[in-house]
């Protein structure tokens, strides 16, 4: 199966990082569409920048299912689970522990938590979710490709990539060579021989996570980053692939650095055929930061939040696009969802508006689908808005069971708010309207919202 305009599905056109454009999407194999996003480090609870990547890929997997068929797309996100950070918070944690036991029980922990906090936002799981720790032969592999081919050399015990073995380095990023010395933060080391090198290997401290070092050096080491993300790639998607996804502050070094060892070590002309990057995250018109006190996990808000309001307040913004995360776009968002699920109540329908998919093709274009699924509402859309919901990963059981919780408790019972209304809906019918307001604020004041309906009835509901 193919998306294009012949098969009955829209074509797909997605914006591509490395050509600064937006192409149609063309798989290598349409019977084996493949996917690469870079996932989590796994040391703390994720934040919800971190969700951006996690829901705007998600939405395109559920894209290319419904495009090419569930069995023909595979996509892999990883778990980084070797890091400095994740030494710093193991043995801050663990202080009693060696810390290779400690570094366990904080990945496994914090990656757990991850799991939860993304099945609360309704993400679907990856077809494989590779651990770095499990990879390291193929990470040898590579470093050892890349040092008989010219591109990497030993120094010092380290393995460093050399840049200007690479002509074209830097066509992903489009930065000049002082830009991308200042961005990659390069260490100074006199066992360089070009500032821009970068690690593929380096020796472990004593007590650091170790590993048999490639090139005969003698001392135990660990991988540099962007060796990893190679490596589990090529392990399950092959030596070129058809999608990398990330965030758009991977593109320079983690994703040029990705391109260089690939490319390199497989004499290919691309890692992978498109590269997407979707844009940052600011809270309440600022810049995340701890020092600001605007720090926020995923974990905090669905303390707050069904997963499904956050899910879509990330989706009104282009992906593209800096998002600002509010309060009140959370409140809207709730409001959104709760309309559309009332309209969609006791509907059944297996796909998504047509409409929806053609905004989704382009370009992953979410508030162009948000605006054709508010058109659905009515009566001969209420079907396809219910495929739509459930194609999206919508469902309403958690927006219920929040505003459940939220509801204030009633100083009625449902039997005496009944009589009441029956006494309104006679003052109605006797066109008697001030006896009909007056019970609709008494009702209000005891907690009760009253909603008289264009068919002529009146339902009622908790006051929020």
């Amino acid at each position: 199966m193919s998306g294009n305009s012949a098969s009955g599905l829209p074509e797909l056109k997605l914006y591509n990082t490395l050509t600064r454009a937006k192409e149609g999407f063309a798989p290598l194999d349409p019977a084996a569409v493949r996917m690469y996003v870079c996932g989590p480090t796994v040391y703390d609870f994720a934040h919800i920048g971190n969700a951006r990547p996690v829901i705007v890929f998600d939405i395109l997997y559920r894209l290319l299912r419904h495009l090419y068929g569930a069995d023909h797309v595979k996509y892999v996100r990883n778990v980084t689970d070797v890091d400095d950070k994740i030494n710093a918070r193991a043995a801050q944690e663990f202080p009693g522990l060696d810390l290779n036991e400690a570094i366990s029980r904080v990945t496994f922990t914090t990656e757990a938590q991850f799991h939860d906090d993304l099945e609360a936002l309704g993400v679907l799981h990856p077809d494989v979710e590779p651990r770095a720790t499990e990879h390291i032969v193929e990470m040898r592999q590579l470093i050892e490709k890349l040092i008989a081919s010219g591109h990497a050399y030993v120094a010092e015990n380290h393995v460093l990539f050399s840049v200007p073995s690479m002509p074209d380095y830097g066509n992903l990023s489009h930065r000049p060579l002082d830009d991308m010395l200042a961005g990659a933060r390069v260490d100074v080391a006199p066992y360089k021989q070009d500032a821009m090198d970068f690690v593929l290997w380096k020796p472990s401290k004593p007590g650091e996570p170790g590993w048999p070092s490639p090139a005969g050096i003698e001392v135990p080491g660990r991988p540099g980053w962007h060796i990893e993300c190679s490596a589990m790639s090529w392990k399950h998607l092959g030596e070129t692939f058809d999608i990398h996804g990330g965030g758009i502050d991977l593109v320079f070094p983690h994703h040029e650095n990705e391109v260089a060892q690939s490319r390199c070590a497989f004499h290919t002309n691309i890692m992978a055929q498109v590269w997407m990057h979707n844009g940052f995250l600011q809270v309440e018109g600022e810049k995340m930061s701890k020092s600001l006190g605007n720090f926020i996990t995923i974990r905090q808000l669905l303390a707050d939040w069904p997963g499904d309001v956050l899910r879509l307040n990330m989706l009104k913004t282009h992906y593209r696009q800096p998002i600002d995360w509010t309060v009140k776009g959370l409140d809207e968002s709730a409001r959104t969802l709760e309309q559309w699920f009332d309209a969609a109540a006791d509907e059944a329908y297996p796909r998504p508006a047509p409409a929806v998919l053609e905004a989704l093709a382009d370009d992953l274009n979410t508030p162009k689908a948000i605006a054709e699924m508010h058109g659905l509402k009515d009566h001969a859309g209420k079907k396809a808005l219910a495929g739509t919901l459930a194609f999206l990963g919508f469902t309403p059981g958690p927006l219920q069971a929040w505003r459940a919780a939220q509801a204030p408790e009633l100083a009625l019972s449902p039997p005496e708010i009944e009589a009441r209304l029956a006494e309104r809906i006679e003052a109605r019918r006797n066109r008697d309207w001030a006896t009909s307001d007056r019970i609709r604020d008494e009702l209000l004041a005891l907690g009760v919202a009253l909603k008289d309906n264009k068919d002529g009835t009146t339902s009622w509901e908790p006051r929020r």
